[in-house]
């Protein structure tokens, strides 16, 4: 992965308007809501100066750090053909992310996990779901949110934008064999550097 690098984006005025179900706020008053981040990962995807400022790698992601709003965490990822993320989540964060080139899949649980104590899950039938992002499609979530994002094109990279807040306090890591989920790895920002 490339060294990141920061970018200046301006925030933009929260939309007005009715918020739908993965729109509630972080905390009550301390920042951005769901639906603000959505907005702001989807007006940066449609920047063709920042998506193209990204230099992309043929063996792996690539990235560059944004400002996002609020005091939010905000990156711009790009995704090589065959890439992954793996089964994670953003543990106490909300966010969204926005596919700004290409096709990306989200799988992830429709449940709610338990956010500590436990090392392996038994997961029920009718919890996955999958979901193609093309160019312009994104989606917010909220705290505890278990997802795997994939470049699963042979050819071409995917480029997305994602924001997070709180700015990410930690990243669990999960492997998925059937119906067992198994938390291998926690990881903090000191560890990202």
């Amino acid at each position: 992965m490339s060294t990141p690098a920061s970018l200046p984006v301006p925030t933009p005025a929260p939309e007005s308007g009715p918020a739908s179900a993965n729109t509630s706020p972080s905390v009550e008053g301390s920042g951005p809501t769901a639906a603000e981040l959505l907005h702001f990962v989807r007006r940066v995807a449609t920047d063709a100066g920042i998506v193209a400022s990204l230099p992309l790698d043929p063996e792996g992601r690539t990235w560059i750090q944004l400002e996002g709003p609020g005091g939010s965490e905000a990156w711009l990822i790009g995704w090589p053909p065959g890439t992954g993320t793996g089964w994670h989540d953003h543990a106490d964060s909300i966010g969204a992310f926005t596919t700004a080139a290409g096709t990306l899949k989200e799988l992830s649980l429709a449940a709610r996990l338990p956010t500590d104590g436990w090392k392996t899950l038994e997961l029920t039938e009718g919890i996955d779901r999958s979901r193609e992002l093309d160019t312009g499609q994104g989606r917010a979530f909220g705290r505890h949110h278990v997802h795997e994002v994939l470049n699963e094109c042979a050819t071409e990279h995917a480029v997305s934008v994602h924001a997070y807040y709180p700015p990410l306090p930690r990243i669990r890591r999960y492997s998925r064999t059937g119906n067992l989920l198994r938390l291998e790895q926690v990881e903090r920002p000191e560890d990202w550097s």
